[in-house]
């Protein structure tokens, strides 16, 4: 439901006294929760849904997932019939194309090799997944995915699993596990390196997860600290530094939102390449 127009007003005022009292405002915007938010005009709250005891209710990142899903599925449906009309692309497709090529040619083959073909597919859906959810975040009254940590420990467990799944396919599950103990390594220290190797095979997921929710949730924060700054200094002097600072923030949000998904592709892409390829 919507809040009227008085209640919009006291959202306002509530705003600015959480301004001065702390930061928990800025948190209201960034996480996650049962509502659209469209302050200072309402908000619209979402269902409440249990299934045998458990809460899988639908929240303001879910909702936004569903529409990033939404948005791939329409860009790839678009694409490939224009494909059927022609075989030489146009305009939004041509653009699609540019992309996929770049993610192709310069992140998976280069940093997979032989047998990348097998890995494109995900590693494209991801790149892609992150890229629409990080500018759909950047547009007003909207939420940005990868700024939750379920939603980039999600991504970060796919990779995993592909990436223990391609190097098995490729040297056998018992070959897998023994390619990553370093050759001619003493008897004496196998405990402690099958330790340190099997730590290794779940920190690269953390940092890829980490990463990705860390760089996306501090750009928002810094924006609100930036806008919050009117209301700290009570003064509307102040709004045009703290707005310009504001944009300028927002504007490199905009590169760094391209940055994280070229990242977390190429480092995905670099981790199975080495799982594939142990002896290069």
């Amino acid at each position: 439901m919507f809040f009227s127009s008085d209640t919009s007003h006291t959202v306002v005022q509530g705003t600015v006294k959480q301004a001065d009292s702390g930061g928990d405002w800025i948190l209201h915007h960034v996480m996650d929760g049962n509502y659209l938010d469209f302050e200072p005009f309402g908000k619209i709250y979402l269902p409440h849904l249990q299934l045998l005891g458990l809460d899988i209710s639908i929240t303001r990142h879910v909702v936004f997932l569903w529409i990033v899903a939404a948005l791939l599925i329409l860009t790839f449906l678009i694409a490939s019939k224009s494909y059927k009309k022609s075989l030489v692309p146009h305009g939004f497709t041509n653009f699609i194309e540019t992309i996929i090529v770049f993610v192709r040619d310069e992140i998976v083959k280069p940093t997979i090799g032989h047998g990348y073909e097998k890995f494109l597919p995900y590693l494209l859906t991801a790149f892609f997944f992150i890229l629409y959810s990080n500018f759909l975040g950047l547009i007003p009254y909207t939420a940005t995915v990868t700024s939750n940590i379920a939603v980039t420990a999600t991504l970060a467990g796919f990779t995993f699993i592909t990436t223990q799944i391609g190097g098995m396919i490729s040297h056998g599950p018992l070959g897998y596990f023994k390619g990553l103990i370093p050759p001619g390594m003493p008897v004496a220290l196998l405990p402690l390196i099958v330790l340190v190797e099997i730590f290794g095979l779940f920190t690269k997921p953390f940092a890829l997860c980490i990463r990705l929710f860390a760089n996306m949730t501090a750009g928002h924060v810094v924006i609100l600290s930036l806008i919050g700054l009117i209301f700290i200094m009570k003064t509307i002097y102040f709004a045009p530094v703290s707005i310009a600072f504001a944009l300028f923030i927002y504007f490199l949000e905009l590169l760094v939102a391209l940055i994280q998904a070229y990242i977390f592709t190429m480092l995905s892409s670099l981790f199975i390449g080495m799982a594939v390829h142990q002896d290069h």
